[in-house]
């Protein structure tokens, strides 16, 4: 029997957009750099170095990943970073003589750390949502109020850690499992359960309805305060992780812990994919973007192409690069 018709052609597999793609080119590209600027840069030991730096800006920059994806902002996560780390210290510097040095002390700070994150979150969401301001200048303002609080508590000075805990406290950051440091683990759990958040929760799909058209997600039955809220406080309590994970590497804080933190948040959240004005969230996206930065810093520091103290201007350039690109992009879709 002879069959009349004629296959249908499959259907093209199209490829990622540039959106998607362009991260992991610029990543790879800047391993290929590195690989032929310096011999030991793709070390065990330099990876490794690379990895648990990027773990403190890059569990926070999850956070960030969901308020930008909410149509929010929020410039104070450094100053609130270098606040945490000072009330910590002196909260288990004040608890020695009673507590001593031991498991007990370190999940007091631990704890601390956690609760003051949250806190400080929810007051930048508590302004923005419940009394309407705008995030740029709350979190502006919370920023100068946090630097101005650490350096109070320090005197102008430094914050130390007694050096019997932080010699007790030290494996939190050095130590690990089969030579993975306790940093990049953390950082690897928490961006697992940030993409499962934003790509299969309803709570990720809620804040990019809210980024996209606020109304329309009003209408949509989604509590949009409760969201951004969320939001806020989820991102306090990640800098409140990333702090936990901070204190045991120097043992102290002072006006300068967390300087330009926000910004490498932000480049990072802005470099992965995420949109600047909100409705559109990629936390794999983000963690590309932060690798990217601190690879930038890393071939700064092991080459002298660039003066290291250029990063800062090197990520601010990033940010406007990017942003013209999304509103390029947007307006050829």
């Amino acid at each position: 029997m002879m069959t009349t018709g004629t296959a249908a052609p499959r259907p093209r597999r199209a490829l990622p957009s540039m959106s998607v793609l362009g991260p992991v080119i610029a990543l790879l590209v800047l391993i290929v750099v590195g690989a032929a600027l310096n011999s030991n840069f793709l070390s065990a030991a330099n990876i490794t170095n690379v990895l648990a730096r990027s773990a403190f800006i890059g569990i926070i920059a999850v956070g960030m990943t969901f308020v930008i994806t909410a149509g929010g902002l929020d410039l104070s996560v450094g100053s609130m970073a270098a606040f945490i780390a000072g009330l910590m210290i002196l909260v288990m510097n004040a608890a020695l003589p009673v507590m001593g040095v031991g498991i007990p002390i370190i999940l007091l700070g631990m704890a601390v750390a956690l609760l003051a994150g949250i806190l400080a979150g929810l007051i930048n969401g508590f302004l923005i949502t419940t009394l309407g301001i705008e995030a740029f200048i709350v979190t502006l303002g919370t920023m100068g109020i946090y630097r101005s609080l650490v350096t109070w508590l320090a005197d102008g000075g430094t914050l130390s850690l007694d050096f019997g805990l932080r010699s007790f406290y030290r494996p939190v950051y050095f130590g690990g499992i089969l030579g993975i440091s306790w940093p990049i683990i953390v950082f690897a759990l928490t961006v697992i359960i940030g993409e499962v958040l934003m790509s299969r929760a309803r709570f990720g799909r809620h804040c990019a309805a809210i980024g996209s058209n606020e109304n329309v997600a009003h209408y949509s039955n989604v509590d949009v305060n409760r969201v951004r809220l969320l939001t806020y406080a989820m991102l306090g309590l990640l800098v409140g992780v990333a702090t936990i994970m901070y204190v045991p590497r120097l043992g102290s804080a002072s006006a300068s812990t967390g300087v330009l933190w926000e910004l490498e948040a932000i480049a990072a959240v802005i470099i992965g994919g995420t949109l600047l004005k909100g409705g559109f969230g990629r936390v794999w996206g983000t963690v590309i973007g932060v690798l990217i930065l601190s690879m930038i810093d890393n071939i700064l520091n092991l080459t002298d192409l660039v003066s290291p103290y250029l990063n800062g201007a090197i990520q601010g350039v990033i940010i406007v690069l990017a942003v013209i690109l999304q509103r390029e992009a947007k307006a050829k879709g």
